[in-house]
């Protein structure tokens, strides 16, 4: 299985160019969601910079039988967790 991801880029008028790529990002809300694809699975993450004061968190929710809702909720960082390593537990 091919980790390559294959994209379909849609202007305002229709028209369509594909492409591909191993990951991508989207700028939302001025952070930068990176996609990449690992297996059969769709990694999404936000990129963290030196001295940033929030955590991205992304908040996904079921829309309709195909469709979800993808939020970026920005929650303080504080000055003692500047050593934690996320994991399942960690709820970021």
């Amino acid at each position: 299985m091919s980790d390559a991801l294959q994209l379909i880029l849609e202007d305002n008028d229709g028209t369509q160019l594909e492409t591909s790529c191993s990951r991508f990002a989207v700028v939302w809300q001025g952070k930068e969601l990176w996609v990449q694809a690992v297996g059969d699975q769709l990694l999404i993450g936000v990129d963290v910079a030196e001295g940033d004061t929030e955590y991205a968190n992304l908040l996904l929710r079921p829309q309709a039988t195909n469709l979800v809702s993808l939020q970026l909720e920005m929650e303080p960082a504080l000055a003692d967790e500047d050593d934690h390593v996320h994991g399942p537990d960690c709820n970021h």
